[in-house]
């Protein structure tokens, strides 16, 4: 089961991210625009995800998404970190997340972090 220390490593392991305190916790930035948080007890996250496929989402897999309250009108889920399959499927969901906030010259320089295939 990944945990928060996974999260961190992943995390700063994409291009241009660094890590930022914010509202009392860990949050990571590409190009200083946020695009992960390890809110709470660190037993979940907070990332970027369009609200259409975040409803799909938290609607197929609720053990592993949900919206929290505060962040309903924003487009970003919660994963639970314990519910994650495995370390790959982590980091997918990071690489997502960074995609959403990475600026076209980021995108442009790191194909291997585009778009996943059929997309």
């Amino acid at each position: 089961m990944p945990d928060a220390e996974d999260v961190r490593r992943i995390a700063l392991s994409l291009p241009d991210t660094t890590e930022k305190t914010a509202w009392s916790m860990p949050t990571f930035r590409v190009a200083a625009k946020m695009f992960a948080t390890l809110p709470e007890d660190e037993t979940s996250i907070a990332v970027r995800c369009p609200k259409e496929e975040r409803d799909e989402l938290v609607l197929a897999e609720p053990d592993k998404f949900w919206i929290a309250g505060h962040e309903a009108q924003f487009a970003w889920v919660r994963v639970r970190l314990g519910a994650l399959e495995d370390e790959g499927e982590l980091r997918d969901i990071l690489a997502d997340s960074w995609r959403q906030a990475a600026p076209p010259r980021l995108l442009d320089a790191h194909p291997e972090l585009g778009m996943p295939p059929g997309e």
